[in-house]
């Protein structure tokens, strides 16, 4: 019996990587159904929060490429939420959330609405994977580019979304076996197939990818930033690895007790 699998994300429902992650499991042999913000959400971890007008959270289809996909006024996790509630189809059997614009390492995956996303999933008994792909990392910025610049639609296009997406339909057969309440949480070097340098299991660095920094404060104000954090990741760690142009795999869970 095929298999139905939900694809999400936090950057919205036009970004390049969701269409790349969709199609990657269409082409598995999945029946494929896309739900994914309207607007981006980045951030959100595994909030339940939503858009409303009158109580009603608004739809809209957005099919591509043949794909069944609507965009939606919620958080990832609502979304997954909804999807168990056959909002759009059947319910799905597992979720594919990604591929993110940008890598969801370290501890700090905890506030990502990528990973949010599959951590949902998984408390609701799907087996789920988040994928990112490492598009402000030092590799980029060594080709010219500004390792934190904000992207711009041209260039988001530009980015290497299928080797990410090659790396996820590898390891689809691992989320089969994938013990109750894990999450499987993968990361790629934003380069062509051949210059990754291969997959690596990791541990989560005790930081992410970005730390927040104080810019300016006032009486009544705080202006923040963000500055890079991998020079000091652990070898053996998912900031450390990648950093070194490896696609990072890591097995994780959000909610669980102490025995």
């Amino acid at each position: 019996m095929t298999q139905r699998v939900l694809i999400t994300n936090d950057d919205g429902i036009h970004s390049p990587g969701l269409r790349a992650l969709a199609r990657a499991a269409e082409q598995e042999g999945f029946d494929v159904v896309v739900a994914a913000p309207s607007e981006e959400a980045s951030g959100v971890s595994a909030a339940l929060s939503a858009y409303t007008a009158d109580g009603r959270v608004a739809i809209t289809r957005n099919d591509f490429d043949g794909i069944p996909a609507y965009g939606v006024a919620a958080s990832p996790a609502y979304i997954v939420v909804l999807s168990t509630l056959d909002t759009f189809g059947a319910a799905p059997d597992l979720v594919l959330s990604g591929i993110n614009r940008g890598a969801n390492a370290g501890r700090a995956i905890l506030h990502s609405g990528t990973v949010g996303a599959a951590f949902t999933a998984a408390a609701y008994g799907m087996p789920s994977m988040a994928a990112s792909l490492d598009v402000l990392s030092p590799l980029s910025a060594e080709r010219g580019g500004n390792a934190l610049q904000v992207l711009d639609e041209a260039s988001d296009e530009a980015h290497h979304w299928s080797t990410a997406a090659d790396y996820v339909r590898r390891l689809l057969p691992r989320l089969t076996t994938l013990q109750d309440g894990f999450v499987l949480n993968l990361n790629v070097p934003d380069r062509p197939a051949e210059e990754v340098k291969g997959l690596e299991q990791a541990t989560l660095a005790t930081f992410g990818q970005v730390q927040m920094a104080v810019a300016e404060a006032g009486q009544d104000f705080v202006r923040t930033a963000v500055e890079e954090n991998r020079d000091r990741a652990d070898e053996g760690t998912d900031l450390a690895l990648l950093t070194a142009g490896y696609a990072t795999l890591t097995t994780v869970r959000a909610v669980a007790e102490l025995t």
